[in-house]
């Protein structure tokens, strides 16, 4: 999405090889706009040959892909390192890339690129991957979810990419990588040694060489959300001692077997003390920032699967909706020994966890399932309100294994 009044390319000079201060680089394009940067690095050597990348390749403890395009099927092909040298000797002339990533940790003159990117804090670089490719060859259309700048080392590679406001992201599912469905460039051009593409996350592109050629790929470290999450949460959870646990010293009988109350949920967040969490129904209610509901669906999908040893055998083909409605007041329902089953409300309805999953379903339905009991009698079930989403629900059980439906003796 370049701005219509800044170039989206510029010539590098010995003084400015970002053809810009790097503060105005950084104010201007980083995470907001790609770059193309002629000349960044005037006369370019690379520090490794394509036989040296190869042979690395090859090494125990390499992380390398060679990666095959089948342009008349349009099929993509992908093998993992290390590899044997006859694999190489194996390969066609055109159409296949190999990547080689982390050579920054291997080769020390491959580190020295890293040196001209010292305006970035050094734990936002993760990598200096290298990729070889034949004529035509490239890993196709596609979106990362990071920076990188793509400095070409030898030979030409055309760079098409997708700068439009709002760019198509879906995925083809025929192939082990993913590939864009759709790719539209708004731009292209030819690199040749020593210029330089900076791309944020997010932009669509992809890169075809145009004879024998080598890409520089330094890419930059961008941990998802949910990584960050579970890290964080690990490391508080090694804080813990032993003996801290779910507790409630206050309980008093249950009139609903099976339900996780509001009390259940304040007792679980006693047990963590990061969470100062306020009992409420109103899924507006937050902890810490944490949704009340949110906070409610991830107990109840944890302690249905908390120390679990065995799982359910999913149905190897889902059971018939309609002879599931007609049989089932003459049948019982069987539950999985391994299966645990909890609710909680959720408005007139209910949240059904299963096994550490969360299901939508009637309150009735939610209440008669999570009870004690191994079997249930259809019939009764059958009476219940709302029976077209009941039966549907559970459909969904039997068919993930959870319930097993037989014939009343």
């Amino acid at each position: 999405m370049p701005h219509p009044h800044l170039p989206i390319e510029v010539l590098a000079t010995s003084r400015q090889p970002l053809g810009m201060p790097p503060a105005r680089f950084l104010r201007d394009y980083w995470q907001k706009r790609p770059l193309l940067i002629r000349g960044a690095f005037p006369d370019f050597a690379p520090p490794l040959s394509p036989d040296d990348l190869a042979g690395l390749a090859c090494m125990d403890g390499s992380l390398a892909r060679i990666i095959r395009h089948d342009p008349k099927r349009n099929r993509w092909d992908v093998a993992s390192g290390p590899f044997d040298d006859a694999v190489f000797a194996k390969l066609p002339k055109s159409h296949w890339t190999l990547l080689v990533q982390d050579v920054d940790k291997w080769d020390a003159d491959t580190a020295a690129l890293l040196d001209a990117f010292a305006f970035i804090p050094s734990w936002r670089i993760d990598d200096v991957m290298i990729s070889y490719a034949t004529d035509r060859g490239g890993v196709g259309a596609h979106v990362d979810q990071y920076d990188v700048f793509l400095l070409q080392g030898l030979g030409q590679r055309r760079w098409a990419i997708d700068a439009s406001a709002n760019p198509s992201t879906d995925f083809r599912e025929d192939v082990e990588l993913k590939l864009l469905k759709r790719f539209s460039p708004t731009h292209e051009w030819i690199l040749r040694p020593g210029d330089m593409l900076y791309l944020p996350p997010g932009i669509p592109h992809d890169g075809v060489a145009t004879g024998e050629c080598m890409t520089f790929s330094i890419g930059m470290r961008a941990p998802s959300a949910a990584e960050m999450l579970a890290d964080f949460a690990h490391g508080l959870a090694e804080q813990l001692p032993e003996e801290r646990r779910y507790a409630d010293p206050d309980l008093h009988a249950v009139r609903a077997t099976g339900e996780i109350d509001d009390t259940a949920i304040v007792r679980a967040a006693k047990a963590m003390p990061w969470f100062h969490f306020d009992a409420g129904r109103q899924s507006r209610k937050r902890t810490n920032g944490i949704a009340a509901a949110s906070l409610r669906t991830w107990f109840g999908c944890f302690i249905t699967r908390y120390r679990v040893a065995q799982v359910p055998v999913p149905r190897k083909r889902p059971i018939d909706r309609d002879m599931l409605a007609r049989k089932l007041p003459h049948s019982v329902l069987e539950r999985d020994p391994w299966s645990r089953f909890a609710w909680c409300r959720d408005g007139r309805d209910a949240s059904l966890f299963v096994a550490g999953h969360v299901h939508a379903a009637p309150l009735a339905w939610a209440r008669a399932l999570s009870g004690r009991a191994r079997e249930f009698d259809g019939g009764a079930l059958a009476k219940l309100p709302q029976r077209a989403r009941g039966v549907a629900l559970l459909a969904d059980l039997i068919d993930a294994g959870h319930l097993r439906m037989r014939r009343r003796r």
